[in-house]
């Protein structure tokens, strides 16, 4: 079908785990007329969860994305993952779109990732609405879930649907005022909604007043209005299976009426924050989907496909992009262009099907292939002069939980880094990092479920087994008070000899300002040919640690006298005596061991609150406050060490019969109990250097 930017709908369906987006993604697809028969999950063959990893879980693990054409209008899906160990996924995906569905299911009611998705939309100001999922499920109550709702996200929580006949159908209320359903009066569902919509239009909302007819057609406007200042955050009701009918999905077309009709499309939702140029010079501007401009997309996926290799999914913001254009990559991490490349492929993703197009327009989503450079977050261009440019950066939450993994095998060493690489390229919040202390190659992820996906990666598509351990905690070095140090470095081997005499003083820092170094020598005490000589003697101590062997931050280090030799003073000399005077001199500063402090939101039954309170006392927890959540949950938020946390996944499951949940982000490090201290630095034997 052939479509401009007004004909598109973005959407993408997010929400927490067994909320049934991808089933309903699948009811939507067959009743499109994409496909021809829903797919099932228990089956494994639906369109969007494709790889073995999901089959084998039963769930989704990366973002899939599909489309179909329906009365004339053009829809990108996007089915994200709703275990919040794959949060990543989901948050990747919001700059591609102008509406985020949230899913929730009618017997889970609210759950923990519903919350964080919600609050994640508001904040890049998307718009949301909510699709309640699951209505034919025995002993639920939509009503009360509904007030649940909008107790949790506010009252412009409104239906633009009704469940009737006991869930067997809806009824719209928004374009109708006719008839009953499960909630009653369909007249004051609309009455509701529409009263909602006008309010954000003065001269509309005094003719309602007054009595006057509102027509549909002049409601349009404002309810896009609505929708992209969250004054309304519409829902809708659906069963994409229904338990005794599951060929039958209730609601689903109505949904797609629902898209049609009210969702935004890119011309009307909230426009992109891009901030071009760095510093003083850096200043944001707004993408225009107009085909006429010069090309922007940004690339909001990454996968690295067996047969096709890399596959970067972006959406357009500006302009278009047909076979044989001529691109640059705006690198995020680097704000530089790259030279230029030809788009050879243009491809519009269904799963893991891809379909080749002759143009992307405005506001379109599309995948090219085999452009190795092209990394996640870059901005694609078309003119040379557009350096520096990208999209007001996502804030992933950092992953917290990791392994430490060395290959089973000798000799698969390489094949292991080039897999981590790939996979960090496909997925934000992985991470791997090489611990120069331990010499461990350390993998780090949201989760248990996260990094055990992972190793399933390595073992099926690349073959590398691994053995895994818990990895040393990343703990800092710091100083509590200033203090002096000094080392007179001097060897004599015959011949010419080593000489390098340092006087330093170290002072702490606030926490998080890094490592200042500075030269306050006079009369020329230490030449300034040394100079940098002694700052890399400090940081290679500051890499090594002084006390305990991990890194040392938040220190100001002067250096104010020293001594040298005309013929003896050398750079290796005055490397080893700053190295040593600053060790000296930590060790006479207070020094303390800082650890890492994670923030917790633990969600259980209210019924669990003392377990949970004193499980966490006893992990040197620290409880922040409480939340009385719908439904009789209880949302605990805490601070805790990291080191107390290993499997607390698991203890929380004992603790509470299963029915409890957690989300767990770095927060800050904390100055180690002083007996913990002693422990760890009883163990730690640096190799002392021969002189």
């Amino acid at each position: 079908m052939a479509y401009g930017t007004c004909d598109i709908r973005n959407l993408a369906f997010v929400g927490h785990a067994a909320s049934g987006k991808t089933s309903l993604t699948e009811a939507l697809l067959a009743a499109a007329g994409v496909i021809g028969q829903p797919g099932s999950v228990e089956q494994g063959n639906t369109i969007t969860d494709f790889t073995e990893e999901e089959h084998d879980h039963g769930h989704s693990l990366v973002s899939g994305i599909v489309h179909a054409d329906y009365q004339g209008k053009h829809i990108n899906l996007i089915d994200t993952p709703g275990s919040p160990d794959f949060i990543g996924q989901a948050i990747a995906v919001l700059p591609a779109v102008e509406t985020v569905a949230v899913v929730v299911s009618a017997q889970a009611g609210i759950e923990p990732l519903t919350r964080r998705m919600m609050q994640r939309a508001a904040e890049r100001e998307l718009c949301r609405m909510i699709v309640i999922n699951k209505i034919d499920a025995e002993n639920i109550d939509l009503p009360a879930l509904v007030a649940q709702l909008q107790e949790m996200f506010g009252r412009e929580c409104l239906p633009v649907n009704l469940p009737a006949d006991g869930g067997t159908r809806v009824v719209d209320c928004f374009f109708n005022a006719q008839g009953d359903s499960d909630f009653g009066s369909v007249a004051d569902a609309h009455t509701a909604i529409i009263e909602q919509v006008v309010e954000v239009n003065e001269e509309l909302a005094m003719a309602y007043l007054e009595g006057q007819d509102v027509k549909p057609e002049q409601l349009h406007n404002v309810f896009e209005q609505a929708l992209r200042s969250g004054h309304l955050v519409p829902i809708c009701f659906a069963a994409a299976r229904p338990h005794n009918a599951p060929d039958k999905p209730v609601g689903v077309t109505e949904l797609l009426d629902t898209f049609v009709k009210l969702a935004p499309n890119p011309t009307e939702g909230n426009p992109r924050p891009f901030v071009q140029g760095e510093g003083d010079g850096e200043h944001e501007f707004h993408a225009e989907p107009d085909d006429s401009k010069h090309f922007l997309g940004h690339v909001f996926q990454v996968r690295i496909d067996p047969f096709v290799g890399k596959l970067c999914a972006f959406r357009v913001h500006q302009g278009h992009v047909t076979k044989d254009s001529q691109l640059y990559i705006g690198d995020p991490r680097s704000g530089e262009s790259k030279k230029p490349f030809k788009v050879g492929h243009l491809f519009k993703l269904q799963g893991k099907e891809h379909v080749e197009i002759a143009k992307a327009t405005p506001g379109d989503i599309a995948a090219l292939a085999k452009v190795e450079e092209i990394h996640f977050d870059c901005v694609l261009h078309e003119t040379h002069d557009e350096d520096k440019i990208h999209l007001r950066p996502l804030a992933f939450p950092v992953p917290m939980q990791s392994l430490a993994v060395a290959t089973s095998k000798r000799g698969d060493e390489q094949k292991l880094a080039d897999a981590l690489q790939k996979f960090q390229e496909e997925d934000p919040t992985f991470k791997v990092t090489r611990d120069s202390v331990t010499k461990e190659t350390v993998i780090s992820g949201m989760g248990e479920l996260h990094l055990r996906v992972i190793l399933e990666k390595l073992k099926h598509r690349y073959n590398v087994e691994v053995d895994t351990k818990p990895p040393k905690i990343a703990y800092r070095e710091t100083v509590m008070a200033k203090a002096e140090g000094h080392h007179r470095h001097k060897k004599q081997t015959g011949g010419a000899g080593q000489f390098g005499e340092v006087y330093l003083r170290v002072e702490p820092l606030d926490r998080g300002a890094g490592f200042e170094f500075a030269d306050d020598t006079v009369g020329g005490s230490v030449p300034q040919q040394f100079m940098p000589a002694i700052e890399k003697g400090i940081r290679a101590a500051i890499e090594q640690g002084a006390i305990a062997g991990y890194p040392i931050h938040d220190v100001r280090v002067s250096v104010y006298d020293g001594k040298h030799h005309p013929v003896d003073s050398k750079e290796v000399a005055f490397v080893t005596a700053g190295k040593r005077a600053f060790i000296d001199a930590v060790q006479k500063a207070k020094p303390v061991l800082l650890e890492p402090m994670v923030h917790l939101e633990v969600t259980v039954p209210s019924q669990y609150m003392g377990d949970i309170s004193s499980d966490l006392s006893g992990k040197r927890g620290r409880i922040l406050g409480t939340d009385m959540l719908p439904g009789d949950q209880l949302l605990v938020k805490a601070t805790a060490p990291l080191a107390e946390m290993t499997g607390y996944q698991s203890q929380l499951k004992s603790v509470t019969g299963g029915q409890g949940s957690f989300t767990m982000e770095f927060s800050h490090y904390d100055p180690t109990p002083g007996n913990i201290q002693q422990q760890i630095v009883a163990q730690y034997h640096p190799h002392e250097e021969e002189d």
